[in-house]
């Protein structure tokens, strides 16, 4: 049988002779095929890429811009680019496709305790640290400093999430680290360089250093004062110690890091003391630091996080004896400013990648972002990352602020914020990556990788009710705080009657349970940091964003007409005008 293609849209053939010449059985026809090309790819979105990602969010402009920060516009256009090039986004790809590696021995049976890292993780992280995503704030003081640092950190973060563990634990390590004027001498220099090498070596050999932590133990979790690790004096330098198990820590290949440990007869007995544990000694003897397995987490794959054992590692008192929590707080507070950091930076991701699609995506005759029930849900997602942005950002400027009302401010805001913006991510992500259908769901695309990227800012450096205990605490024992934080409410008293009656609400729910026993206040916790969030992010939102954006905002969150899921907005919303601010360049004061 000889195929003949007629180009119909039917397999068509042709019967052949079978038997006596001339004559032909039907019977014996066989369809063959007849190739056509089908896979001609329409309706489909371009790569996105050779964006400039600072250049693309307005929102992040805007608050730069109005928090002190216009003097790193030029920084962070470098930056924005950076990341918004193929070439980063292949790598920060890569960097989690290729997991790290725990090589514990080397084939001469040599403990070694090393992680392998794709070299693609080097390439992110390496950039990172030439842009000062990690300590610029500290290099570089002065108003606008934690703004300009935070949002490099974010546009890093936006892209590859994982490599910011490290990033941020070195920028939190510093104050820390004061507390040991000597420790501090040696070893801030290194923390503040823009160089990076992720070999082990001796510190002081190193281009540049990066500092993680290892508090976590597998009988306490957050309760870290049950740490049962024990520190003696070594007799050699002021040095102690170390032995003990840490159940998490991260990014093992950092060059030191902040532990607690108890120090037996020690003033404080009973109450941990903080050490900086290097991994390399300066000297280049390889410290005693026996990596037992690497975590097999959910996301932040491209991250190693560890169970590591400590027998009789040195380390150097940091701080007071007995007094390494209050040592090592700073640090807490700074990472969970990066958590608030990170998780707006997801956030902007899934709105970018989200309304990126679905400009250009077509259905039932027109793009999917001018078909209204869409449109709703893209122009909340929207609602929601600008929200967090400019919480972000009010954050980082009052990191900048040394004033009494800025530690104030920033001692309970910072947690109240660690709470709401890093709940908010994970659903936030889905709903994005369900804007994509089927794409969305692939590991080709980032989507599914910050869906699983976003809870750990949650989880890390205190999950929900840590991070709501701890608001009470700060309640009660700093009550400057909370007239701090009413302060920054006050700012915006009478711009928006919804606004005002749900700040009225807030302050009947504080004073309610400021009254009541311990049992009750713990069981309305989240409620109040929930309430005290949205009081925050709202007024932000009124002081810093359009009329229009504003009043969505104000009525999808507080309203009595809100709803429960995105895209539940009020009647009347003008859903394009909200994405206008999120889908084209915008254009910051004097540029």
């Amino acid at each position: 049988m000889t195929p003949t293609d007629t180009r119909s849209d039917t397999p068509t053939w042709t019967a052949g002779t079978t038997g006596t010449a001339g004559v032909t059985d039907a019977a014996t026809a066989v369809a063959h095929p007849v190739p056509r090309t089908t896979h001609r790819v329409t309706n489909q979105p371009p790569e996105r890429e050779g964006v400039n990602e600072y250049l693309d969010h307005p929102v992040l402009r805007e608050a730069v811009h109005a928090y002190g920060g216009a003097w790193g516009e030029d920084r962070l256009v470098e930056v924005g680019a950076l990341v918004g090039t193929g070439d980063f986004q292949r790598a920060a790809e890569l960097a989690n496709v290729h997991e790290p590696v725990l090589r514990t021995h080397d084939r001469r049976g040599h403990r070694i305790d090393e992680v392998e890292y794709h070299p693609a993780y080097h390439e992110v992280i390496g950039a990172a640290v030439a842009h000062g995503a990690h300590t610029s704030a500290w290099a570089e003081p002065g108003p606008g400093a934690n703004v300009v640092r935070g949002a490099v950190f974010s546009l890093f973060a936006q892209v590859e999430p994982g490599h910011a563990c490290p990033v941020s634990m070195t920028h939190a390590a510093v104050p820390s680290l004061r507390h040991a004027p000597s420790l501090a001498a040696a070893w801030e220099p290194r923390l503040l360089s823009r160089g990076y090498d992720g070999a082990l070596a001796a510190p002081g050999s190193k281009p540049g250093v990066l500092v993680g932590m290892a508090m976590t133990e597998k009988q306490g979790g957050s309760d870290v004062r049950a740490n049962a690790t024990t520190a003696v004096p070594a007799g050699v330098d002021g040095a102690y110690l170390l032995t003990g198990h840490k159940w998490f820590c991260s990014a093992p290949m950092s060059d030191a890091f902040l532990v607690l440990a108890q120090v037996p007869g020690a003033p404080g007995e009973g109450a941990p003391s903080c050490f900086l544990v290097p991994r390399v000694l300066d000297d280049g003897t390889r410290n005693v630091f026996r990596i037992q397995r690497l975590k097999e987490k959910l996301g932040n794959r491209s991250n190693a996080s560890s169970e590591i054992e400590l027998d009789g590692t040195v380390g150097f008192l940091v701080g007071e004896p007995g007094r390494g929590v209050r040592t090592i707080i700073e640090m807490v507070s700074r990472t969970r400013l990066d958590c608030v950091h990170g998780s707006a930076a997801g956030m902007r991701q899934a709105v970018t990648e989200a309304l990126w699609h679905a400009r250009h995506r077509t259905a039932f005759g027109a793009a999917l972002v001018d078909q209204p029930a869409m449109t709703a849900v893209l122009a909340d997602l929207a609602l929601e990352s600008e929200a967090a942005t400019l919480t972000s950002v009010r954050l980082a400027a009052a990191h900048d602020g040394e004033s009494e009302h800025d530690r104030a401010f920033r001692r309970l805001a910072t947690a109240v914020s660690k709470y709401w913006v890093c709940k908010r991510g994970p659903h936030h992500a889905y709903e994005a990556m369900e804007c994509l259908g089927g794409n969305g769901y692939t590991e080709a695309f980032p989507l599914a990788r910050r869906y699983r990227e976003q809870p750990v800012m949650a989880i890390w450096e205190g999950s929900g009710n840590v991070i709501a205990l701890d608001v009470l605490r700060a309640m009660g024992r700093e009550p400057a705080s909370v007239a701090a934080f009413e302060a920054e409410l006050a700012t915006t008293a009478g711009a928006h009657p919804v606004l005002d009656a749900h700040v009225a609400r807030t302050r009947r729910l504080l004073a309610e349970v400021a009254g009541a026993d311990a049992g009750a206040k713990q069981a309305q916790a989240r409620r109040v940091v929930e309430s005290l969030a949205l009081a925050l992010q709202a007024s932000l939102v009124v002081r810093h964003a359009p009329s229009g954006t504003a009043d969505a905002f104000v009525a999808a969150r507080l309203g009595e007409d809100r709803g429960h899921g995105y895209g539940v907005l009020p009647r009347g919303t003008d859903a394009h005008a909200i994405l206008a601010r999120h889908t084209h360049l915008g254009i910051a004061p004097g540029r």
